[in-house]
């Protein structure tokens, strides 16, 4: 079991579109192997966390860590939001015409997509924290290929936009409010 978690693992890290076709990673155990992936990245984002709060504290004062239930919780809240979103924009609004609709194969991929997160254990101070970042770029291109090999999209384009949706649409927003503000002196 644990030699099977480690290949899923490897496979996700190294993109390999593989690991979302071949079916023996998608049996009854599947959403298991999904499960454990979110809860020990659950366990391993406490580390750039706690470096991130103590940078922050410089400039916004003592901030209290999330409690370890909450960070558990969190993880697995996200896991079913993501995968709800991924399923409702990616099988029902925008499908292929080979699209097979299956939200537990959308969980187990947001699982598998996790692997990169298990890199933040390197953040050993604030001057890594920049891994964060990256971890989550590889995570985003790991969920990428996932999504484009579930819903078996003819190219990567139409995947990328379905997952990065959020994030495009927020920069948007950001954007936006940023250009609305009055950049004048006040008299």
């Amino acid at each position: 079991m644990f030699s099977i978690l480690i290949n899923i693992i490897v496979k996700s890290i190294k993109l390999d579109k593989n690991l979302y076709k071949d079916n023996k990673f998608f049996t009854d155990t599947a959403i298991y192997f999904g499960a454990s992936l979110i809860l020990l990245t659950s366990l391993i984002s406490i580390i750039p966390n706690a470096f991130f709060l103590e940078y922050m504290s410089i400039v916004i004062g003592r901030v209290e860590p999330p409690r370890l239930l909450s960070v558990i919780l969190s993880g697995f809240v996200a896991w079913i939001a993501k995968s709800g979103y991924l399923y409702v924009f990616g099988a029902i609004l925008f499908p292929s015409k080979l699209t097979q609709k299956n939200f537990k194969k959308t969980l187990i991929i947001v699982g598998y997509a996790h692997a990169p997160f298990i890199l933040n254990c390197l953040v050993l101070n604030t001057s890594l924290l920049f891994l964060v970042v990256m971890s989550y770029i590889w995570y985003s291109c790991t969920l990428i290929v996932g999504i484009n090999q579930l819903y078996q999209y003819k190219n990567l384009f139409k995947s990328t936009l379905v997952v990065l949706g959020p994030i495009i649409f927020l920069i948007l927003i950001t954007v936006f409010q940023l250009s609305t503000i009055s950049t004048g002196t006040f008299s």
